[in-house]
């Protein structure tokens, strides 16, 4: 009699030679890439992207969106030539077209079905010109090209994706597969969009960040600057965050529920801060805001508060003093009157440590 819920062979197999049960293969799985990947023969690369491919399983499409603001999009009724600009600034083979605004998206234009419409009109009308003593070069007049004309008009537009952002990306992915449309809007529950999601995106969670030849290059969202102070970009990751700036930039349980530097002071201070606007942030630092606008913040200076590098300055130093034998002074130098320093009445005369985590703000 058959088994009403067949096993996988290879988990069969595992059951059998190692006990594994198909509850605790996963997390097996994942201990032994973790710690010994090297000894079942994977090479740090193949041992990174097996673990990536079991995190999928907890991402959802949220997670992989490019956000709303930078959704690069066009209007339904854009003209050709004007898109063809679009595409040469954006680098991107797909974009979003809507109706009125973005919240009203109503598909996406490629790239290669406006070059095969330009390519098919120019074709045509070299072929009727058929008296011309010199023929087109490689037979398109690109000059019957109608520029003007609409891309509503030119019925480049093609059907999209529209997913929740609690979708899972295994599903969204295998959603992408099926349908052979690679480019999904993330819609929230009043049907207005939060972002997009190419295929590109989900791929670049188990093989890392794929730059191609019309790429630039990036500049590091956060760097360091020679007084100790940091410039960032309000995008960057709080958990990249904490790794330059050092562990002391801790925002606890607030990383929970934001992701960027922007999302971190528009939650302390329950809006989007103003341009030179001072936010509190985790221990003694300090956020400046450098440049926003009404609808986002987006470059920001973080440094800690005068009070406590002072204190580390002459911790240093007292750190840096030398420790070896008293030097031995002669009968005549005069010994000084005070008595000596005890050590633990400057550590009492000290500032405060600063607390280690910055409370949340409701």
């Amino acid at each position: 009699m058959a088994r009403p819920h067949r096993e996988n062979w290879f988990t069969s197999a595992m059951r059998a030679l190692f006990g594994w049960r198909p509850e605790l293969f996963r997390s097996d799985l994942r201990n032994v890439l973790e710690s010994r990947a090297g000894d079942i023969g994977l090479s740090l690369r193949e041992s990174a992207m097996l673990r990536n491919i079991l995190g999928l399983r907890e991402r959802r499409a949220v997670d992989v969106m490019v956000p709303r603001t930078d959704i690069v999009a066009v209007q339904k009724d854009i003209a050709v030539g004007e898109l063809l600009k679009v595409f040469e600034s954006a680098a991107h083979s797909r974009l979003v077209v809507y109706d009125d605004t973005l919240d009203d998206t109503i598909g996406m234009v490629h790239i290669r079905d406006l070059i095969a419409y330009m390519t098919a009109h120019a074709a045509a009308s070299a072929k009727a010109n058929v008296k011309r003593k010199k023929p087109f070069p490689a037979d398109l007049d690109l000059k019957a090209i109608d520029l003007s004309i609409s891309l509503s008009a030119a019925n480049l537009i093609r059907e999209m994706l529209f997913v929740p952002p609690s979708m899972p990306v295994m599903d969204l992915l295998a959603r992408m597969q099926t349908s052979r449309i690679h480019l999904a809007l993330v819609v929230d529950e009043y049907g207005g969009a939060d972002g997009v999601v190419s295929i590109e995106d989900v791929v670049e969670q188990i093989v890392g960040d794929i730059a191609d030849e019309h790429d630039e290059a990036v500049a590091p969202r956060i760097v360091r600057q020679t007084d100790g102070s940091f410039l960032a970009d309000a995008r960057a990751n709080l958990e990249d965050v904490s790794a330059v700036v050092g562990p002391e930039f801790e925002v606890g349980e607030e990383a929970k529920e934001v992701d960027t530097l922007a999302g971190y002071i528009a939650t302390r201070i329950g809006r989007v801060p103003l341009r030179g606007e001072l936010v509190p942030g985790p221990g003694r630092f300090e956020i400046e805001v450098l440049d926003a606008d009404p609808r986002r913040v987006k470059k920001l200076k973080i440094f800690m508060s005068p009070d406590l590098t002072d204190r580390r300055n002459r911790d240093s130093q007292r750190s840096a003093a030398p420790t070896g034998p008293a030097t031995v002074t002669s009968a005549a130098t005069p010994m000084p009157s005070d008595p000596p320093v005890n050590r633990d009445a400057l550590v009492k005369l000290s500032p405060d440590d600063p607390p280690s985590k910055a409370q949340r703000q409701p």
